[in-house]
């Protein structure tokens, strides 16, 4: 990166006005693992960086791995946003160029405080512990100020003076202050704090404010270029039983219409005809039908609207005409599976006819394209629960004809912090996507699947300790390839790693102390294994009236 901006960042119109920096502020960098274009799509990312931006006690740079703003010649804070787990080696790449040690434990008192947030570091930060001095646990709304609010307090103090100031505001957690105990084994027992004084669990933090996020900055070179990010919902009411969107982001909330929506909309469309709504389910909000009436106005003529994924049985003509109108070719909803059986033990509360019902609204609204999402690998799944997602799809084609279809389908993965957290990667889900390939490309159903192998480091990432940082480490370079990962876990002693088929593949005990147990997410633990048990149990349910029906 050079000393001078490069030419993208002088084409972005701001949403807000940044602050000026007075002397003495604190310096901050605020790094994302990817490009730019990719970076500052990201409306996490552009919340926590307007956020910051505000403030004159800080002078904020950005980051991207091909580009940023002028550097610092001395930080004070550096920070990550880390919304996808294969990004984690990326942070030691983007260390190393601001000179910084990528250990915690190496760092001075001259070096600044390495800070990271984000939906895989809130869920289990573990893997990466090592490296980061703190972490938020939750929304941005309240841990920014109150990670800078203690600092600035606290900045001519020693490094270790501060980070145990930083311990005991909610929702920051200083890895550095807990260490992992193991049995002979191997086993973990627990995470516990070092010293005395140091909260023994750190909590979740929640914003519960009447509006949510909307984009902080427009710019032809996002990866959606132009667009202005309006967030319509957070978390989901559903609770998918694998879904960490829902889980970690708990509870639901809306923003009211007159007072949140509706003023980040107009605020977004007065530099760009560009619009999107974001959401898990987006068509839950309680006004979602008023919104979509207001935008179907005149005064919107030749905006292009987008909506992320919706709610299959909330789909209606008059949603897909509006949209179509608006400019979008297709909508989005998730299935997960064909198989009744297997909605049932996700919680997917979905029946088939609700997915008929929305292909049919999307073309009757004038839609072109249909969108459907799923999974490969779920717990409990068998080869005839794959064939009837490709016996639904294959019926959905014939039931629509012209309304083009894609399925993107991945394999499970394990969260932290969701009632299928116990559950592993299931080798026989590489093999199920082959089959759905060869039933569904011959019949022109585009599918769009996700890489096992990649799913398999995901899990790693996603269910391992402490352990797994020195693999982390030595990756760097060459984590774009499942070889390398594989390589770097080889290279070092078995011993000392988290084990390879344990964490990735098995089903793990209820009672099993987990890495991630001394944090607190928003359901405690005891309640997140009752879901696991309701899971199974409403899936045999809809086994037992199932063979009922068919008289088995």
């Amino acid at each position: 990166m050079g000393d001078a901006p490069d030419l993208a960042l002088n084409q972005e119109t701001l949403l807000f006005e940044p602050a000026v920096a007075q002397a003495g502020a604190l310096r901050v960098v605020l790094a994302f693992p990817s490009t730019y274009s990719v970076g500052i799509t990201s409306l996490g990312y552009q919340v926590v960086w307007a956020t910051l931006a505000q403030r004159s006690d800080l002078d904020v740079r950005r980051l991207f791995t091909d580009q940023g703003d002028p550097p610092h010649r001395q930080l004070d804070l550096f920070g990550l946003s880390l919304s996808w787990e294969l990004d984690g080696p990326v942070l030691l790449d983007l260390l190393e160029r601001q000179r910084i040690p990528i250990w915690s434990h190496e760092r001075g008192d001259d070096d600044p405080i390495v800070f990271g947030g984000g939906p895989v570091l809130t869920a289990n930060p573990e893997p990466l512990a090592p490296f980061f001095d703190v972490v938020l646990l939750g929304d941005g709304e309240l841990l920014l100020p109150a990670l800078v609010e203690a600092l600035q307090l606290l900045r001519q103090a020693p490094r270790a003076q501060r980070l145990r100031a930083l311990a005991q505001v909610p929702g920051v957690y200083v890895p550095s202050l807990y260490a992992p105990r193991y049995d002979s084994d191997g086993q973990l027992l627990a995470v516990e704090p070092i010293e005395a004084g140091i909260p023994a669990s750190v909590a979740k933090q929640t914003w519960r404010g009447n509006t949510l996020s909307h984009s902080a900055v427009i710019t032809p070179e996002a990866a959606w270029p132009d667009i202005h990010m309006v967030e319509v919902v957070r978390s989901c009411p559903e609770l998918c039983r694998f879904c960490l969107a829902s889980y970690l982001t708990l509870p639901f909330r809306t923003p009211s219409l007159d007072e949140g929506l509706i003023p980040a909309v107009e605020k977004g469309l007065a530099v760009t005809r560009r619009l999107g709504l974001l959401g898990a389910s987006v068509t839950q909000h309680p006004q979602f039908a008023d919104l979509l009436q207001w935008l179907d106005g005149e005064r919107f003529e030749g905006i292009r609207l987008s909506v992320s994924s919706v709610r299959a049985a909330t789909v209606t003509p008059e949603l897909g005409r509006i949209l179509a109108k608006r400019g979008s070719k297709s909508l989005t909803i998730a299935i997960e599976s064909g198989s009744d059986r297997l909605r049932a033990l996700v919680n997917k509360k979905l029946a088939a006819e609700e997915i008929f019902a929305a292909a049919r609204h999307a073309k009757q609204g004038g839609l072109a394209g249909l969108k459907l999402y799923g999974m490969a690998g779920l717990p409990c799944e068998e080869e005839a629960d794959i064939e009837a997602t490709a016996q639904l799809l294959l019926e959905l084609k014939r039931a629509t004809p012209g309304l083009r279809l894609s399925f993107g389908v991945s394999t499970f993965v394990p969260k932290a912090q969701t009632p299928f957290q116990w559950q592993g990667v299931r080798p026989q889900a590489e093999a199920r996507l082959k089959l759905l390939a060869k039933r569904l490309k011959p019949r022109g159903i585009e599918l769009r699947p996700e890489s096992y192998g990649w799913s398999v480091i995901q899990a790693l990432l996603s269910r391992s300790d402490r352990r797994l940082a020195p693999v982390i480490a030595a990756v760097r370079g060459r984590h774009d390839s499942l070889g390398g990962w594989k390589a770097a876990y080889r290279s070092l002693p078995a011993g000392e790693l988290p084990p390879w088929q344990e964490v990735i593949h098995s089903t793990w005990d209820l009672g099993r102390v987990l890495p991630w147990d001394h944090l607190e997410g928003p359901l405690p633990k005891a309640t997140l294994a009752k879901h696991h048990q309701q899971a199974f149990e409403a899936m045999e349910l809809g086994f037992a009236v199932d063979s009922q029906a068919s008289g088995a």
